[in-house]
């Protein structure tokens, strides 16, 4: 008999799966924060749920508790003061492995009817992850309200929806008849089991610890294993959030709760390395820095290892025939979120000798100017700009922000701005710098934060050359051009393709190369350093489980 939420969620089920064939725009939790669709008191009861979470212990009945942890700080400018609990990995380990084995055998369409009914229940806590992911990682409200909740429950979909997919391939059972030259055939009874790896051990970051944290943690769910949240010191609310509201589903639909759980633990605290070589950890789901993503791929070798590290994104500018729009997309994609995203662009490249536009030629000097003026029409309005900016996660950028301007010459400088709710926000806007291209130990690196180089080349040729040059040394996980020309475009698709990065052509409207879709854009392919693997096909989930047999003669 099937699990009653299956039942529930099939056709859900069926229509994402098919979504991720068609790869056209298909969203099922809206991104919209209007109360005509999550409710009248939606907003505000969100808002009281994040505040009622300041000063308190937060509540999990987790195995082998001993003590609490926890010193988030808001980058608008407060502490949480929220207390988290402290575990010891023996007996969670112990308990997550005990878990599993009513999970192994509900099967594939438990796991995804589950899967979809805990994503389900999370859209309605949107406000209150928005809050949460605002004021752990610095995001704007709204950006925090779409990107932590809409957009990362539909890639938590996505995940579910690929993950079931693939295990729902597998039969149950098959009768293998082979034909004999005298006599009847020979048949076999031939049972199947999907039989997961595992403990999956998911480890998130500081920036978008839903966005990027729900993938791994649906793709290990859906596909059988028990799953460990570990997050970010800096930004444990929004998992706890989410791993507590896991855990209620879990256990109202008939699982032990104890097949999610968390690992919060303080900054200065190594016992996240011992984690991640633990013998129980099959899967790791990592994204952060390279250095401890290459950590991770060396030493945690008990465990299949999926890693989003850093990279340097990357925009060639050849030609426009809307000008006015290049500089208004560059300027917002440098601009959002302070450029603490993984996909937001660093360097840009420009032919030292101008591009042709709608205007007519424009020197290298006249579009560097011209796009220093774009970022300041659109952070003119400090008000406006705070909305766009968000707050800067940690003090480590603002130290880095301070040392890359000395670098090279200035196209804008990076502002301190006050924002109207929060005095004590860590604002600051972008910095644009101009570099020569023979400076690549300057610009063939990660500057993480609003940091940015307008770099002059030898032409258009030189420009792809170095982009192609520097994705393939450092990673990256987007790619974008301006171009008139049909053969630039052609030699930028093969870049692309040849170093295994997103492309962009020619983005002046509503799209931005920082935005990736669920069900259409693969995030990551998994060919250059930035990641090993892609957000979500059928590689990010098929390997998380294996399936064994058994075999016996039939009578049938």
């Amino acid at each position: 008999m099937e699990h009653p939420l299956f039942l529930h969620h099939q056709v859900l089920l069926q229509e994402s799966a098919a979504a991720c064939d068609s790869r056209g725009y298909y969203s099922v939790f809206p991104e919209s924060a209007s109360p005509r669709i999550y409710g009248e008191q939606a907003a505000e009861l969100g808002k009281a749920a994040f505040e009622a979470h300041r000063g308190q212990e937060f509540e999990l009945d987790l195995p082998g508790r001993q003590g609490s942890v926890g010193g988030e700080v808001s980058p608008y400018g407060f502490a949480l003061d929220i207390r988290y609990p402290k575990v010891e990995l023996d007996p969670l380990l112990a308990a997550m492995r005990t878990a599993q084995g009513g999970w192994i055998e509900a099967g594939p369409n438990a796991w995804a009817g589950v899967c979809v009914e805990i994503l389900q229940r999370l859209n309605r806590h949107s406000f209150e992850i928005a809050h949460a992911v605002m004021h752990t990682t610095g995001q704007a409200f709204m950006m925090a309200f779409q990107a932590a909740g809409p957009h990362a429950q539909d890639r938590g979909l996505e995940a579910v929806a690929y993950a079931w997919r693939e295990t729902s391939r597998i039969p149950r059972t098959a009768l293998w008849e082979k034909p004999q030259s005298k006599g009847e055939p020979l048949r076999l009874e031939k049972h199947y089991r999907v039989v997961p790896r595992g403990v999956a051990l998911v480890i998130g970051c500081c920036t978008f610890p839903t966005w990027n944290g729900y993938p791994g943690i649906f793709a290990s769910l859906a596909t059988g294993n028990a799953v460990l949240v570990k997050p970010h010191p800096g930004a444990i609310l929004p998992l706890a959030i989410t791993v507590r509201v896991a855990r209620e589903v879990l256990r109202e639909a008939g699982f032990d709760p104890n097949l999610v759980t968390l690992y919060a633990h303080d900054a200065a605290d190594a016992a996240p390395q011992e984690l991640a070589q633990r013998p129980e950890v099959k899967i790791i789901d990592f994204t952060g820095s390279a250095a401890n993503g290459n950590w991770l791929e060396t030493h945690a070798r008990q465990a299949l290892v999926f890693t989003e590290k850093a990279g340097v994104n990357q925009i060639v500018i050849d030609s426009t025939d809307d000008f006015s729009g290049l500089v208004k997309n560059v300027a917002f994609s440098l601009a959002l979120y302070s450029g603490q995203m993984c996909t937001a662009p660093q360097n840009l490249y420009l032919p030292r000798s101008g591009i042709d536009t709608d205007r007519g030629h424009m020197s290298f000097e006249e579009a560097a100017a011209a796009l220093g003026q774009g970022l300041g029409k659109l952070l003119g309005d400090p008000a406006r700009a705070v909305e766009i900016l968000g707050a800067i996660q940690n003090e480590h950028i603002v130290s880095r922000l301070d040392m890359a301007r000395s670098l090279g010459n200035l196209v804008c400088d990076s502002q301190v701005l006050r924002h109207p709710q929060y005095p004590d926000a860590r604002i600051r806007t972008p910095l644009l710098l101009k570099l020569d291209a023979d400076q690549p130990d300057l610009y063939q690196r990660e500057w993480f934060g609003p940091i940015a180089f307008l770099i002059a080349t030898e032409g258009t040729a030189h420009s792809l050359e170095l982009a192609e040059k520097t994705v393939a040394q450092h990673g990256a996980l987007t790619f974008s051009i301006y171009t008139t020309s049909e053969e630039v475009r052609a030699r930028a698709i093969a870049v692309a393709e040849t170093t295994g990065v997103s492309l962009s052509v020619n983005l002046t409207e509503g799209v931005f190369v920082n935005q990736s879709a669920a069900f259409s854009d693969y995030h990551g392919t998994g060919m250059n350093a930035a990641a090993n693997a892609s957000l979500t096909d059928s590689a990010y989930v098929a390997n998380r489980f294996r399936v064994v047999q058994w075999r016996q003669h039939s009578s049938a």
